[in-house]
């Protein structure tokens, strides 16, 4: 039995490369199949491998020279071709890895905090609410699947047309991640503290909750008055003007240096608000805000 065991671990020291390497194609395949499934060069794709793998199959066994040199010398060709031909395909999966927030520099987050600045500030000239959160290094999945899924590139025109007070959306919070646009009409979760004024509305309650239990950043505009405000951390901000409004996301956004300089005491001669554990807070096993309650989170 030992000489048996022996035998198997000599075996697995001496081929592990090799399983390792099985393994890693084996999930390269899979995962460009999964992306290219549904593509119009995907049966393509399918047809040209099954005829290439045949003729290997048969030139290796009947040891047809001539064909295996003919796929050889074509398989180089044939890598071009497949290059071509799924160029879109190849063009997005490259797009999506530079717009990777780890692939993301600086540069390109101010040009997206300057983006989000004009919108937010049209939506608040225009008098439409909003909410929006900007998801963090925590996932909102689950909240997402409370909305509809949009998953569409971030632009200014279609954030409006969301928020326009006719449309079935506006209703509800809006989730980025990234430079897209993954859901909208999510119901947000309503924070329980009770030491907020009384003029804050569902939709900033809807903001806060979210911050409280996330990293999110949650972005604000009152459709009574137009007003701005950004809630993070479990505490809220209001009515910023659009140079306040962009210092402060970019400190949050880009982690700089002076972000340590607003304590909670600037914080809540600021906004007229306690920070989070600044204020009488409800027991945790409270009832968390109902849906519906977050869904009018449009309402101020």
């Amino acid at each position: 039995m030992s000489v048996l065991f022996h035998q198997i671990l000599s075996l697995i020291a001496k081929y592990w490369t090799s399983g390792l390497e099985v393994l890693i194609l084996s999930a390269i395949l899979y995962y460009i199949y999964l992306y290219l499934r549904g593509t119009h060069g995907a049966r393509i794709l399918i047809g040209l491998a099954l005829v290439f793998l045949t003729l290997t199959f048969i030139s290796q066994v009947l040891d047809l020279a001539v064909l295996g040199w003919l796929l050889r010398s074509f398989s180089i060709f044939l890598a071009i071709a497949l290059v071509v031909l799924f160029q879109p395909e190849l063009r997005r999966a490259l797009n999506e890895l530079g717009s990777h927030r780890f692939f993301t520099t600086a540069l390109q987050r101010r040009e997206a905090i300057e983006e989000i600045t004009d919108t937010i500030f049209d939506l608040s000239s225009k008098g439409f609410g909003a909410l929006i959160a900007l998801e963090g290094d925590l996932s909102l999945k689950s909240v997402a699947e409370s909305g509809v899924e949009i998953d569409a590139e971030f632009s200014k025109e279609l954030l409006l047309t969301i928020f326009h007070p006719k449309t079935v959306l506006h209703d509800g919070g809006v989730i980025l991640s990234g430079d897209r646009i993954v859901a909208a009409g999510c119901i947000f979760p309503l924070t329980q503290r009770d030491d907020l004024d009384r003029t804050i509305g569902l939709r900033h309650r809807a903001g806060l909750g979210l911050s409280e239990e996330s990293d999110t950043i949650a972005l604000v505009v009152s459709e009574e008055n137009g007003q701005v405000s950004i809630c993070h951390s479990g505490s809220i901000e209001r009515n910023l003007n659009v140079e306040r409004f962009r210092k402060r996301l970019s400190q949050l956004l880009l982690r700089e240096e002076n972000h340590a300089k607003d304590s909670a005491a600037q914080l809540e001669g600021e906004t007229g608000l306690p920070a989070a554990g600044g204020g009488a807070l409800v027991s945790h096993s409270s009832k968390p805000g109902s849906a519906a309650g977050a869904k009018t989170a449009s309402r101020g």
